[in-house]
């Protein structure tokens, strides 16, 4: 769909900002382009729509020079989301997500009834359509930004570090709607990103770009973790690249050990002993742990149900080896919950299960 040859860009005063790219998109593909400031990452990507003209080199989307396409139609075609949503400020939110199909011609009306299926796509209440961009919070406004990309239907998406300005809680939030938007609606998109945690959480591919503009390895993120091309690609990913690498690894055969159980509703009666036990709600799901060391037998449960603490995250038989050891690390037992589809426990795992699982796993 996207296909870079040969394309580089140098400013009047000799800066070289991309140098060389030789890079294939496939079509349906999100591909994430990842580096430090001022490598060359952005300016490749905004040489897609012709923000930036290539000093050399030809780009192709889907088969055709862009350099040969009128640029009001390339953009009008292609999605474009950027850190802050980049909002219209005077416009109610259901006239910023209509914008571009009212400039291809739609008549207002039909632009906004639409608007209002891609708001609620991007999981935002139809109510807030007639709000301004500065009464919604950030995380709001980048879902708008998103819906405004989407509105049109392009196949192409860029995303110019869309998720930057958030907090890391709305951006955990923001990837995996962007993760849910993909798997529903298969678009070409290209994400621009700094943080490699992002890059790897996201990608199908990674492009991870250096100084001067050069391209340093271009691979699945599994292959890009296990086998990095040198020694910047090395460094850019960090110290924490094993770590990362868990999550594309299958936890399917690692073993679910029995939990020490006590109901919600017996805590008043409970008799604990031993360690640490799992409480559990009416339903099976996971209440929080209690720490049973030394206590005898309580009267009145809710001394003891202000003793309960967080279970931490909890795994899914069928997750990654990273959702596995997460459990087990943020568990305060050491030994992480596990749950079914419906949110009832059916055990625990061990950090050192994972460990034991990896020693022989080849990291390919």
């Amino acid at each position: 769909m996207i296909s870079f040859d040969s394309v580089s860009k140098v400013y009047a005063d000799g800066t070289v900002a991309v140098d060389n790219l030789n890079l294939d998109v496939p079509e349906g593909t999100l591909t994430v382009f990842v580096g430090p400031s001022g490598c060359g990452k952005t300016t490749s990507m905004r040489m897609i729509n012709r923000m930036v003209e290539p000093t050399s080199g030809t780009i192709m989307v889907d088969g055709a020079d862009v350099a040969g396409v009128d640029p009001v139609r390339l953009r009008l075609g292609i999605g474009y989301v950027i850190q802050g949503a980049g909002l219209m400020p005077h416009q109610r939110v259901i006239d910023n997500v209509a914008t571009v199909p009212v400039l291809k011609g739609q008549s207002r009306r039909a632009a906004r009834k639409a608007a209002y299926d891609v708001l609620e796509r991007v999981g935002l209440d139809a109510k807030l359509a007639t709000r301004y961009p500065a009464q919604l919070s950030g995380g709001e406004q980048q879902r708008v930004g998103v819906a405004r990309a989407l509105a049109a239907d392009p196949p192409i998406l860029l995303m110019d570090e869309p998720f930057s300005a958030v907090d890391p809680i709305v951006r955990h939030e923001l990837q995996r709607e962007i993760l849910r938007l993909q798997a529903e609606l298969h678009k070409t998109i290209v994400f621009v990103t700094h943080d490699v945690d992002e890059a790897v959480r996201l990608a199908d591919r990674v492009a991870v770009f250096g100084p001067g503009g050069s391209l340093q390895q271009y691979e699945e993120p599994a292959r890009l973790l296990s086998r990095p091309a040198n020694d910047f690609v090395s460094r850019m990913i960090g110290l924490g690249r094993g770590y990362r690498w868990l999550q594309f690894l299958d936890a399917a055969r690692l073993p679910v050990h029995d939990i020490n159980q006590i109901t919600e509703a017996a805590l008043g009666d409970a008799q604990l002993r031993g360690s640490w036990a799992l409480v559990v709600r009416a339903d099976g799901a996971p209440l929080g742990w209690i720490d049973a060391s030394g206590v005898r037998k309580h009267r009145g449960g809710a001394s003891l149900r202000d003793s309960v603490t967080s279970v931490g995250s909890v795994f899914r038989p069928g997750g990654n080896m990273s959702q596995a050891l997460d459990a087990a690390l943020s568990s305060p037992a050491a030994m992480g919950v596990a749950v079914d589809e419906a949110g009832k426990v059916i055990g625990g795992v061990l950090a050192a299960d994972v460990l034991a699982a990896l020693e022989s796993q080849p990291q390919d």
